[in-house]
């Protein structure tokens, strides 16, 4: 049987799963650094890779591996108590925990210490990820925009208006500020959340924990503290 190797590894500012955006794309603020494993630091293998503008990344869902095969799962985005097809969604929780995210190329960076290094925007991957292939992006065979959506179709998508005071804004770096907010506005929340929810919530980015609650369309930050390195 064949095996796969691990070829690289993305660095995000995301320690934890929660707060992760659901899907590649959602917050072009949002900037990650892909690493090749030692094996494959060969600039070569990426000639030409400049020229595109978007990449796909095939992933390992590394916390969310599974042995038990389950042909339905629960969307959140449905409630969480409706199921449908695995194969009808993109749950982590599938027969192999492989996950594809198109992100944007920002930069090549040849020549570092860990050889050459891909500077990308909008992934929804969390820190230390396993990446086990990049393809280009090819517009004119990759983008569908007439294409159905299934049931996310049927979803709103409604953001939420980030009340953020300044006094805990300014302890957030100012290249990490409109990522964060905008992951905010995305609304980090389960899906099957009540909407009467009065409950704190934390999302851990870029070495920080950001405390919020929600009330009705605004969500409000009411705690910025530092994480303790481990």
């Amino acid at each position: 049987m064949q095996t796969l190797d691990v070829i690289a590894h993305i660095h995000t500012d995301f320690p934890s799963k929660f707060g992760i955006p659901r899907q590649s794309g959602l917050v072009d603020a949002l900037k990650g650094e892909i690493v090749f494993t030692e094996k494959y630091r060969d600039a070569s293998a990426l000639r030409g890779i400049e020229g595109y503008s978007h990449l796909w990344l095939i992933w390992q869902f590394s916390k969310s591996v599974t042995e038990r095969f389950s042909p339905t799962v629960k969307p959140p985005r449905l409630g969480g108590n409706r199921r449908v097809g695995v194969f009808a969604t993109r749950s982590p929780f599938r027969p192999n925990p492989l996950g594809l995210s198109c992100v944007k190329l920002e930069k090549v960076e040849w020549h570092t210490p860990s050889g050459p290094v891909l500077r990308v925007a909008g992934a929804d991957l969390l820190d230390g990820t396993p990446i086990y292939d990049i393809k280009p992006y090819l517009p004119y065979v990759d983008s569908h925009p007439d294409a159905a959506g299934g049931f996310t179709d049927r979803i709103d998508y409604a953001r939420l208006s980030v009340d953020f005071p300044a006094a805990l804004l300014d302890r957030i770096p100012g290249e990490k500020r409109e990522a964060l907010i905008e992951v905010l506005a995305q609304d980090p929340r389960p899906g099957y959340r009540h909407e009467a929810d009065a409950r704190h919530y934390g999302v851990e980015f870029a070495g920080f924990d950001v405390r919020f609650v929600v009330d009705g369309e605004v969500l409000r930050v009411v705690e910025v503290e530092a994480l303790t390195k481990k």
